[in-house]
């Protein structure tokens, strides 16, 4: 599907792959498929609530979605992945 290149606000970049895990939390939150949600709403609310549930989900200690992890947030770049897991 696609990766999630996060740079934190401490400069640290990380990289994640939306897993099937994330795209469904995603479509619950959103309340629609995630394509339909980028497409149409192309909202970066929902960008960044990815890289809430992908950074939660690697284990790491994070903030409720809102402010205060929106504040360890430098930039988020949306890219492809590469098929070979690279």
């Amino acid at each position: 599907m696609a990766k999630l290149i996060i740079t934190r606000n401490t400069g640290v970049v990380e990289h994640y792959e939306i897993t099937p895990a994330i795209e469904v939390a995603f479509e619950a939150y959103a309340k629609k498929g995630i394509n339909r949600a980028f497409r149409e709403d192309e909202k970066q609310t929902d960008v960044y609530y990815l890289c809430w549930e992908a950074i939660k989900r690697s284990g790491q200690t994070v903030p409720p979605f809102g402010e205060a992890f929106l504040e360890t947030l430098k930039a988020v770049e949306v890219a492809e992945s590469d098929p070979l897991g690279g």
